[in-house]
């Protein structure tokens, strides 16, 4: 009787399990198939609610973006709507009479649009980040301080080949914020020219100092964080990494630092610090879509040649999803970024004060 019941219980058990499981993927599958029709139902109205960022959308459909730098414009251009249409609001209750919000509006799509290669400059474009094959040795880094850094740190032997990709990581993501500071710099320079040239000089006077500060505070938080970073390389790659280290992620540890800096109590720095924890996790998690993603439409081109039409409807469904996924995540990790800067940089500014 007792081995009766024993074997009732292990079957019951092992149908919870099962339950469970299928509860699992059935949430996962439904998920994606949410996800794709909202994403074909964006493409029969407009990606966007804003007709400008449509048609910035619309020209990128005709580059040779790789999939996950498309699904990156997308997260970049949602931010941007965002922006946009709180502007909207602000404006309609007279709330940026000045006209400052607005005008930082068009220098972020500017920046955008160099970003992805759309400004005419062919030289302008981030270089794609390859998810499959992340190979250092064809790439470069654009900058002779940071190649000697680099070059020192992989015949140091005070690395593994684990440490050496994350290094690697840290290095490619320094390069992409003097890059993103320089476009931004060229934006800000060219609208400030135009600013110049269409104020009459009786007008000149009014002209309040706050403005052109704000205007260069995001240079002024971007050229400290590339200052922070840049002393943060010199020391890992000399020294090698620090066993006790917090965070991995470029981004999270360019906040870390930059938050240590900053007038946070005690208090709020420790939940700061609990609070990059959860982006640093938000983050991975759309590292591993962008790769799968990426697998996914080398996936699709293969089968795409083949012919079998019931093969290639399965691999295009699973595309839309992942690429629906891999948007949404990364509005997500995006406006998170967002806030989180905007967070450090008021606390930078009242240390200023």
């Amino acid at each position: 009787m007792a081995a009766l019941r024993a074997l009732v219980g292990l079957v019951a058990a092992f149908l919870l399990a099962a339950s469970s499981r299928a509860s699992k993927y059935s949430r996962e599958a439904n998920e994606g198939l949410t996800a794709a029709a909202a994403g074909a139902k964006r493409r029969e109205t407009g990606e966007f609610r804003v007709v400008r960022l449509n048609q910035v959308w619309e020209k990128a459909q005709r580059l040779h973006l790789s999939a996950v730098k498309l699904a990156e414009l997308h997260s970049d251009l949602k931010i941007q709507e965002k922006d946009e249409l709180s502007w909207k609001k602000l404006k309609a209750e007279g709330l940026d009479e000045d006209g400052e919000k607005e005008a930082k509006l068009r220098r972020n799509l500017n920046v955008i649009m160099t970003k992805y290669g759309m400004n005419g400059k062919k030289d302008s474009q981030l270089v794609d980040t390859n998810y499959i094959k992340d190979g250092t040795e064809s790439d470069t880094l654009d900058d002779p301080r940071l190649e000697k850094l680099w070059s020192k740190a992989k015949t140091s032997g005070k690395f593994s080949d684990e440490e050496l990709d994350k290094l690697w990581r840290e290095f490619k993501h320094h390069k992409e914020k003097i890059h993103e500071y320089n476009i931004l710099l060229e934006t800000v320079s060219r609208t400030e020219d135009i600013h110049k040239n269409v104020i009459n000089p009786s007008e000149e006077n009014l002209v309040k100092e706050e403005i052109l500060h704000n205007k260069h505070r995001e240079l002024k938080d971007k050229l400290r964080s590339i200052n922070q970073g840049f002393e943060r390389l010199r020391k890992v790659s000399h020294q090698g990494y620090d066993a006790t280290s917090e965070f991995e992620e470029p981004r999270v540890i360019d906040l870390w630092d930059m938050a240590k800096s900053a007038n946070f109590t005690e208090k709020e720095l420790e939940s700061f610090r609990e609070e990059l924890k959860h982006f640093e996790a938000k983050i991975e998690k759309h590292h591993h879509y962008q790769k799968q993603l990426e697998i996914s439409h080398e996936k699709l081109k293969h089968v795409e040649g083949t012919g079998d039409k019931e093969h290639l409807n399965r691999n295009r469904e699973k595309y839309a999803m992942l690429e629906e996924k891999t948007k949404e995540l990364g509005y997500k990790v995006k406006k998170h970024l967002q806030d989180l800067s905007s967070r450090i940089s008021q606390g930078l500014q009242h240390n200023e004060l």
